[in-house]
């Protein structure tokens, strides 16, 4: 494992809470439900209508919260005035979205029991949350687990219950819910396909998988009838979202990405799904070509960078982490098989790789880099190739491949300091407009 790396559902969220406990802020607008907004993932919020290019100058940190140990790529979600994040000694944390009234807070509305090691991101639906974990079980080490979004009446809660999903962990992949099923993948090269209301035992069985050639750290994308999902293979898969009637399902198609496809989640927009590798981005037709392998519409690389993190589509661009900044494509691609990008997101200051996935709201993208930053660019180009960044936010950690989740009026996001003592490598930082 390297570690450095929309649905909106109207819920009514109870928080139970241990005495003295801060307490929820009231329901919010807009709710950011999963790993890259919404089911398409495409990570664009186009609800969001505080935060602007005129006044992002004016936005500070607000609060901070202490988690456990890094908070390695787990990306927070935000229902119903309370945010959901993991981190990577298998805790899933909940604090009110609002904060504490204080600039750093400490005590959770709860905290789940442990599961060894959470890097996904949380994904609400119904009332329920649902992350994938590792555990120390080593016949059957890769689990999905279910909590209550409301928590359980105590600080510390253990899952509702838990799908089985092979002998290896879940790692980067994160649950996606669709038409009363969860989907996720797994580090043994498979997705898994759970009833989302469970089984009526603490445990369960996958109602079916589908294997792919590689381990699976992306997370399945499920929109339109097809499941899609990368693979460290080197390859898209695009499966049946309703299984075929069997346990063990095959894709309908795949397609050569360029190079495994580590972190990189699939982004479905205009008939078109893109996904990312370590040196290429590339694009399929959502329905694939009529055989069982699929050759790539185009795909897009730069000077032989590494890519990171998912792609987020927006406005016709395709955007998508660099080693050096921020990569923006034309959606439609240039003509060629293989294609440059239209321009760079370029970050002042310290260089450092971005391993985040870029976040669009309100017309502008926004990505967290490893050099403890959350930047910002107009989502539209500044006229040149270069276009520099016209924010940055600071945490005080180094590592920041979380995702930012810019949702009314303020930006979300993990970090990871590696070197802080033990049970406080990693933090939730918040930001918003000071005015």
């Amino acid at each position: 494992m390297r570690c450095t790396r929309a649905m909106v559902v109207p819920l009514v969220v109870a928080a139970f809470l241990a005495p003295g406990a801060p307490r929820a802020s009231a329901a919010t607008s807009v709710n950011w439900t999963q790993f890259r907004f919404d089911q398409s993932h495409t990570g664009v919020n186009p609800r969001e209508t505080t935060i602007n290019g005129q006044n992002v100058k004016f936005v500070t940190r607000d609060w901070e919260a202490q988690l456990g140990k890094l908070v390695d790529f787990s990306s927070p979600a935000v229902v119903n005035g309370v945010v959901y994040i993991g981190s990577d000694d298998g805790r899933l944390w909940a604090y009110p979205a609002d904060g504490c009234g204080q600039s750093l807070c400490t005590t959770p509305l709860w905290t789940s029991t442990n599961l060894a090691q959470i890097i996904d991101s949380p994904t609400v639906s119904r009332g329920i949350v649902y992350v994938g974990s590792q555990t120390s079980d080593t016949s059957a080490a890769g689990k999905l687990n279910a909590f209550s979004a409301a928590g359980c009446g105590q600080p510390v809660c253990s899952p509702l219950w838990q799908g089985l999903a092979g002998n290896k962990s879940i790692l980067q992949s994160s649950p996606a819910v669709a038409n009363g099923f969860v989907f996720v993948g797994a580090f043994d090269g498979k997705l898994y396909v759970f009833n989302a209301a469970g089984c009526g035992a603490a445990t369960c069985q996958p109602v079916w998988t589908g294997a792919t050639g590689g381990s699976v750290e992306s997370t399945p994308t499920v929109v339109g009838g097809f499941a899609y999902v990368g693979s460290d293979d080197g390859k898209l898969y695009a499966f049946d979202a309703n299984g075929c009637g069997a346990p063990s399902c095959r894709p309908l198609w795949s397609g050569a990405i360029g190079g495994p496809a580590f972190e990189s989640s699939p982004a479905v927009s205009n008939g078109t799904v893109y996904i990312g590798s370590d040196h290429f981005l590339a694009a399929f037709a959502t329905s694939g070509c009529g055989a069982v392998t699929c050759q790539a519409l185009w795909k897009g690389t730069y000077q032989g960078e590494f890519f990171g993190g998912s792609p987020a589509v927006f406005g016709g661009n395709v955007y998508i982490g660099l080693e050096t900044g921020l990569g923006v494509f034309d959606a439609t691609g240039c003509g060629q098989p293989t294609c440059g990008p239209s321009w760079l997101g370029f970050g002042i200051g310290t260089q450092a790789q971005v391993q985040s996935s870029p976040t669009v709201a309100n017309g502008l993208v926004y990505v967290g880099r490893n050099t403890g930053e959350v930047l910002a660019w107009r989502a539209r180009s500044c006229g040149k190739f270069v276009c520099p960044n016209i924010w940055s936010g600071a945490t005080d950690d180094p590592l920041v491949n979380s995702s930012p989740t810019v949702v009314n009026g303020k930006i979300y996001i993990g970090s990871a300091d590696n070197l802080a003592p033990e049970d406080t490598q990693g933090r939730i930082y918040v930001f918003d407009l000071s005015i």
